[in-house]
């Protein structure tokens, strides 16, 4: 069995450097959009940014929303906006969301816009610095946002290293920044629901580890999407102590087995994290919004 006292950290030296561009370039801008993954919409906003930022107006795109359940995310969204801060759901890939964000730019920035229009500026340009944690959808984002291939992408996290400003019309810009994690993760729960999404690097992780903390959330929030899944009971699952029990129990029904009948769980915890990540087990939502509940929704609702 993995290890349970796993730190998860992850701070490549180009980041220090998104740091101080981000600071350096906050007085070229008129607002930040920070994309943050759908599916974990705490875990994935950089905790660092609120402070940078100070008073520059921002907003909030919940990225991946495909991969998320959409009444969840819904109250995401709600929850951002009784803060004060715009917030729409898109996936960058399919193009969903994505004619909402012009729109929720110009509104955010209503009252600047209103002042350039009172002193007679009819014409006035918009620049919106786009950052968040790797591998959350920023690249492909800008390419969708901008009809063709701007920014770079790759499904792995840490490919962008440098700015690059993208014209999307006569009066909006867009400042890509590259993807940004933090120091220190304080709270090991949002190192791992980083590591499942694929916002760290694998390499750098004991997959088995990471599969295991995987199936203990989706064990508690998902336990019917499991068993259809991997063909289990109810029985089954309940009879397990945990997510490597479960891992065990998986890579079995799976036949992945090797010499002396042991499970090969190395294969399984792969297994398991793909199908997660490629939204084979189902639409989940890992986490809700601070002022609700902690704890686990039951299926019914979790589902939602």
């Amino acid at each position: 069995m993995p290890n349970d006292l796993h730190t998860i950290q992850w701070f490549p030296g180009h980041m220090q450097k998104t740091r101080r561009l981000i600071k350096e370039n906050l007085r070229n801008v008129n607002l930040v959009a920070e994309i943050v993954d759908a599916r974990i919409p705490s875990a994935s906003r950089n905790p660092e940014l609120d402070e940078m930022l100070g008073q520059k107006p921002k907003m909030v795109l919940l990225n991946k929303c495909d991969l998320a359940d959409e009444r969840a995310t819904r109250r995401w969204i709600a929850y951002y906006r009784a803060h004060g801060v715009p917030a729409i759901a898109i996936d960058a890939k399919s193009g969903k969301g994505l004619n909402q964000f012009v729109p929720a730019v110009h509104q955010a920035l209503a009252d600047y816009i209103q002042r350039r229009q009172k002193k007679g500026m009819s014409g006035y340009q918009i620049r919106v610095m786009v950052v968040g944690v790797p591998n959350v959808g920023k690249s492909s984002f800008i390419n969708r946002i901008a009809g063709g291939k701007r920014a770079k992408v790759e499904d792995r996290p840490g490919v962008t290293r440098g700015k690059q400003w993208i014209r999307i019309s006569e009066d909006l810009e867009l400042l890509d920044m590259p993807g940004i994690l933090w120091p220190k993760f304080e709270d090991q729960a949002v190192g791992e629901k980083l590591a499942f999404t694929g916002a760290i690097k694998d390499d750098i992780m004991d997959l088995e580890y990471i599969a295991m903390k995987l199936l203990d959330v989706l064990c508690q929030r998902y336990p019917d999407k499991l068993c259809e899944r991997y063909k289990l009971t109810r029985q089954q699952l309940d009879g397990c102590d945990g997510g490597w029990e479960v891992l065990q129990l998986i890579g079995k029904k799976r036949g992945m087995l090797v010499a002396g009948g042991e499970v090969n769980t190395e294969r399984a915890a792969i297994t398991v994290i793909d199908e997660y990540r490629g939204q084979k087990i189902g639409r989940f939502t890992l986490e809700m919004p601070p002022d609700e509940s902690a704890a686990p929704a039951p299926e019914g609702e979790a589902e939602l």
